[in-house]
């Protein structure tokens, strides 16, 4: 080729490139797999019809007394009304917690039968709580519009007394805990069902009636998390009361979501707020906490949690009671969450 035709070739190509320029082509941004979910609701149709004229399709439900054939039909009767029942709550037994043998073995041995009922039932997972205490709380803060918040603060804590399991140092307790994790878990893994433990509520000082929390430095997570490592083994994830863990949790909740959501070790989340932190909070509703929710939904698109948001311990109101009590709190949390997901979505549409 001569210099004049690789001139004409290099000419061509310049005026083809002007004429039919390249298209800049924009990659569709990954929308949220997140979405809102219900808890402690049962099946009746007033409940399920809640549930769904609010935009919810997904609950953590009750476990019908553990009869196979009545879970299934509380499966089938939520999804006559498009709801899909994906997990329920399950209480592992007490001794398995004290560390009492042989009695925590037959409890164990009834877990994992209900492992296996959930898998036939067609359950994603079960919900349970690693605990010696119960949840503490030292009273109600009054709220926006009558409302109350249910209230932590250690120093007017009025029952300082040990519990029947005496002192537990936290080391004895992780032993209890990979005691239990190290044979359910592989049971979980057989009939694919993940366990998800919730955070002790509130994390308290070492040593507070006795007993060690595991949850309160978030190293005592991420020790919980990794004995027993399986896909099936992770957090039922309170934000909530991972914010009662935390000095300023408007600064560190962020880092320790992505965390455990990049290692998909977050199988539902409790989506509340607080105002406050460790030793000292109330409960409050979404939009006025400590915590920017917005920026949370975010961090939870951007690690691709793919279950439920869900509302969890709402403030209260002297107009609802009984099972209902939080009812109100839970619409607007409900359409909270959910126009969260959309606004999470909308981000550079267009």
């Amino acid at each position: 080729m001569n210099r004049r035709d690789f001139g004409r070739i290099i000419a061509l190509s310049t005026v083809g490139s002007t004429v039919f320029p390249r298209k800049t082509v924009r990659c569709k941004p990954k929308k949220a797999l997140m979405h809102v979910g219900a808890q402690y609701m049962g099946t009746s149709v007033k409940e399920l019809q809640f549930l769904k004229r609010h935009g919810v399709n997904n609950m953590d439900g009750p476990a019908c007394g553990w009869k196979l054939d009545e879970m299934l039909k509380a499966k089938e009767k939520c999804a006559k009304h498009g709801i899909s029942l994906d997990m329920i709550h399950v209480d592992i037994g007490r001794n398995i917690v004290l560390g009492r043998s042989p009695q925590r073995d037959r409890e164990i041995d009834v877990l994992c039968k209900k492992i296996e009922i959930a898998s036939k039932v067609g359950l994603r997972g079960l919900n349970y709580n690693f605990v010696i205490l119960p949840l503490l709380r030292t009273g109600r803060t009054p709220g926006r519009g009558g409302t109350t918040y249910s209230t932590w603060v250690l120093d007017k804590a009025e029952d300082t007394s040990i519990t029947e399991a005496g002192r537990v140092p936290l080391d004895e307790f992780f032993e209890r805990i990979t005691y239990f994790l190290e044979k359910v878990i592989s049971v979980a893994a057989e009939y694919k069902v993940q366990m998800a433990c919730h955070f002790p509520d509130p994390p308290t000082p070492p040593g507070f009636r006795g007993v060690d929390r595991w949850n309160y430095s978030v190293d005592g997570l991420k020790r919980f998390v990794n004995i027993a490592e399986s896909p099936y083994h992770g957090f039922n994830f309170c934000c909530g009361t991972l914010a009662e863990s935390l000095k300023e949790p408007g600064k560190e909740i962020f880092d320790i979501v992505r965390y455990f959501g990049s290692r998909k070790k977050i199988f539902n989340v409790h989506f509340r707020n607080i105002r406050g932190g460790l030793n000292n909070f109330r409960e409050v509703y979404p939009d006025e906490g400590d915590i920017d929710m917005y920026k949370l939904a975010k961090v939870f698109k951007e690690v691709e949690y793919p279950y439920m948001l869900m509302p969890d311990h709402a403030p209260g109101h002297p107009d609802e009671t009984g099972s209902g009590r939080v009812r109100h709190a839970w619409a607007f949390q409900f359409g909270y969450i959910k126009a969260l997901i959309q606004a999470v979505n909308s981000e550079n549409d267009g």
